[in-house]
């Protein structure tokens, strides 16, 4: 944890904030601070700062009000559509999409994606913001990107893709069969990036999101993982 996040409502005028739960014990145990040290802190949404440390015991963390005084970090300005991953995969994911600074995650169904994974707990919303708050503390952020999850491919992409994506021009399909290499990002102010399962888009779904403008590109001639891929591909897109 680099960033203790603060939620809106623990941080009132001049009151001081009291942490309990995983948050106490992760200082506790890693950061073992004293009455007097300052720890990073963020509200969930809003700005950065520090607090000095009041009180700590084995009950409760009591910090004086925070001095939020810095921005968060600037977003990638990335769309992030996802056909759905194992769930063990995902819930590694969910927490590095946050720490990249993803402005929106998709989370969609496709022809290779086992059914059974849209029943599965990490798509509970309160397992998807769990996940991404870790990667939001890792990476000193305070805004978690939005999360959709659309279980009907074809729906999705023909009658909802071009409204959501509105003046996003640049969209690119991760497709390992083509030979067009995966560019740099360009002067290109917003970029939608469709990622695939592990099996790849099946070809009617490769025509049915380049039929939305995606282009298709590679990372070249291995097969990875999607939870190489993705980081692969948004800092190449950086």
């Amino acid at each position: 944890m680099n960033l203790l996040l603060l939620e809106p409502a623990e941080t009132r005028g001049d009151e001081p904030v009291r942490i309990t739960g995983r948050r106490l014990d992760h200082v506790r145990d890693v950061l073992a601070p004293s009455a007097g040290d300052e720890l990073r802190v963020g509200v969930v949404g809003g700005r950065l700062g520090t607090a000095r440390v009041a009180a700590v015991s084995e009950h409760e963390l009591v910090l004086d009000p925070p001095a939020l005084t810095d921005a968060p970090p600037p977003r990638a300005g990335i769309d992030l559509l996802l056909a759905v991953p194992r769930p063990k995969a995902l819930a590694r994911l969910l927490p590095a999409i946050a720490a990249l600074g993803i402005d929106r995650l998709v989370l969609v169904n496709a022809a290779r994606v086992e059914k059974s994974y849209f029943t599965a707990d990490v798509l509970e919303p309160a397992s998807i913001a769990a996940l991404l708050r870790l990667g939001l503390e890792q990476a000193r952020d305070t805004t978690a990107p939005e999360v959709l999850v659309r279980p009907r491919f074809r729906p999705f992409v023909e009658d909802e893709c071009d409204t959501l994506l509105a003046g996003v021009e640049v969209r690119l399909l991760a497709h390992p069969p083509t030979s067009d290499p995966c560019p740099a990002r360009g002067g290109a102010a917003r970029i939608a990036l469709a990622v695939g399962p592990e099996g790849g888009w099946v070809p009617f779904e490769v025509e049915l999101l380049a039929a939305r403008g995606f282009r298709p590109v590679s990372l070249g001639p291995r097969v990875l993982r999607v939870e190489t891929v993705v980081p692969l591909l948004v800092g190449r897109l950086g």
